[in-house]
């Protein structure tokens, strides 16, 4: 499959663990890398720049690469590379491409940036009017006309369907707001989000979308500006 050369940025308070991996880079030849050693350094960069690809390692001495990830922009996928094993499991929840456990072969390696590759391709080509989320270990790509409301379930999002059924992914409500335009999606409690289209009647205390049987409850701090948005969307 052929593609574009990646960008990438690496973050790693450990230079040789940078040098390694500029080698692999160097070797696979499609990929433009920066590295930082310096970790808000680099995610200052990362947030400027939105490489398609970002290599974190985790225990690092100003911040943790986990937090680092969490606060990524969305056109951005990652890759942990950390010598503690007993990250791997943060690392999938957080929907990180590939865990590379230190000291990790160039073959490791590649297989981790083909699985990136195959991530970007889709992002690149993908319909821009579609949500894609994680279910499991499974890209779910989410037509936005076809979402029917949004729901918070602890650290899980349900994300209920118009054509019938749900997706349930394993990200934060406020990280998924993010990736909604807001001028077609409202939040309007800490465990909502509607979409503005097939609004029927609200309220400040409540809002009634088509397709759901019982109104969707405003949450107090949002009442004020979801009753303005809602007053000033055409319907």
């Amino acid at each position: 499959m052929k593609m574009d050369r990646i960008s990438c940025i690496a973050v790693d308070d450990e230079p040789l663990a940078l040098m390694v991996i500029s080698r692999f880079c160097e070797r696979r030849g499609d990929i433009d890398l920066v590295t930082f050693n310096e970790p808000r350094i680099g995610l200052d960069e990362i947030m400027r720049r939105k490489p398609d690809l970002v290599l974190l390692d985790i225990e690092m001495n100003s911040i943790s690469g986990l937090d680092m990830a969490g606060s990524l922009p969305r056109e951005c996928c990652f890759i942990f590379t950390t010598a503690h094993a007993q990250y791997a499991i943060n690392g999938f929840d957080m929907d990180a491409v590939d865990f590379l456990h230190k000291p990790f072969a160039y073959e490791r390696f590649e297989q981790a940036i083909e699985k990136a590759r195959r991530r970007i391709h889709a992002r690149r080509t993908i319909k821009t009017d579609n949500l894609v989320v994680k279910q499991e270990y499974n890209n779910i790509s989410i037509p936005m006309d076809d979402i029917l409301y949004v729901e918070a379930m602890g650290n899980y999002v349900k994300i209920l369907r118009r054509s019938g059924g749900y997706v349930l992914s394993r990200t934060g409500i406020q990280a998924l707001s993010g990736q909604l335009p807001a001028g077609r999606f409202l939040r309007v409690h800490r465990s909502y989000i509607i979409p503005l289209r097939g609004v029927e009647y609200f309220s400040k205390r409540e809002v009634k979308i088509a397709g759901r049987a019982v109104p969707v409850p405003i949450g107090r701090r949002y009442a004020d500006t979801a009753y303005d948005v809602l007053s000033n969307h055409e319907r």
